[in-house]
């Protein structure tokens, strides 16, 4: 890493607050688990939080792609901090993953977009980072936005906020990950040098895993991607070893409290049954790029070669084809 680079990140980690975590596949898989596996007082709780947190948006317009199977889909996962300590109005998002789903081919493809990514933005018409699209529009701009990016369309969203992100870890009696280096982070609340962990496999709770998930002071966005990406991963091996009625009683409480999404619960459960039917192949993506400085702002200029693959790989993926050439991929259209 360079030495302006690195003084770059030191500064930006002085101004940066409560970065949040990645994407979780996990809320919604974990909740029908619950209900599935348990009893109907699981079920009838699980089914009663999400109904409140089902929270559908408004799209005059989005885009679609021509023959898609009807059970091939697309996710967006939106991290924010939406703590008492922010002020009114929409907060940036601090973590955006795309999800694709292929039934046939019972895969799933997850694609982690840096936050500081120089994208366009829709209705505002400008050219900035991507976590701005949030604090400018909701959910609906940042949809809208990612659409653009990708040239695909988004189906559905889940936005969850930091605390559901550590409650269900800690309800789940921790996770297991490799901590790639020995690092120093402030806790939730700001506090400065509250946790440090060490490199290795570590059994990490709630707090410490949202430390390993945001801290930026040894790398960069692409590689907190992929940390967010493991953690990801680690949440749902637990999930799905975990036998205590108790613990799921308390994810749920989690997730009602800290999710909204247009996904239904039948929907959810659909899910489930298709995470849950085994022999899933996911491929985690990243879209390379390099550091660039507009006007003295530091941005993440996407490589045009590298985002065009990874547009193919998704766009393919959601239609059932393999990816070869963009010749042929069908086009797209927008629905009015």
């Amino acid at each position: 890493m360079s030495a302006n680079r690195q003084d770059r990140i030191n500064k930006k980690s002085k101004k940066k607050r409560k970065r949040l975590l990645a994407w979780i596949l996990l809320p919604i898989l974990v909740i029908g688990l619950g209900g599935a596996a348990y009893a109907t007082f699981l079920y009838n709780k699980a089914e009663s939080v999400m109904n409140k947190s089902y929270k559908p948006i408004d799209r005059e317009s989005k885009r679609v792609f021509k023959n898609v199977p009807v059970e091939n889909t697309s996710i967006l996962f939106i991290g924010v901090d939406d703590s008492s300590k922010r002020k009114e109005g929409n907060p940036r998002s601090d973590a955006l993953m795309v999800a694709t789903f292929n039934k046939k081919d019972k895969s799933i493809k997850l694609l982690s977009i840096p936050r500081d990514s120089y994208v366009y933005i829709p209705e505002k018409n400008i050219y900035t980072k991507i976590t701005h699209a949030h604090a400018y529009g909701g959910v609906k701009l940042t949809l809208d936005t990612v659409e653009e990016l990708l040239d695909m369309p988004i189906n559905y969203y889940v936005k969850m906020n930091f605390n559901a992100f550590m409650d269900i870890i800690n309800a789940l009696g921790g996770i297991d990950v490799n901590v790639p280096y020995t690092f120093t982070e402030q806790d939730s609340q700001d506090h400065k040098g509250a946790i440090t962990l060490q490199k290795g496999m570590q059994h990490l709770n709630g707090e410490q895993a949202l430390a390993l998930a945001r801290t930026r002071h040894y790398d960069s966005d692409i590689y907190r991607g992929k940390r967010q990406q493991e953690i990801m991963k680690s949440i749902l091996s637990q999930a799905t070893s975990v036998k205590n009625v108790t613990s799921y009683s308390k994810v749920i409480d989690a997730v009602g409290k800290n999710m909204t999404t247009d996904l239904t619960f039948d929907q959810m459960i659909s899910f489930l049954n298709y995470i849950k039917a085994g022999g899933l192949d996911t491929e985690s993506l990243t879209l390379k790029g390099s550091d660039s400085r507009i006007s003295g702002i530091y941005y993440y200029r996407l490589d045009q070669a590298s985002l065009d693959e990874t547009k193919l790989i998704l766009k393919n993926h959601l239609l059932g084809k393999t990816t070869t050439s963009s010749s042929e991929s069908d086009s797209t259209g927008t629905s009015q």
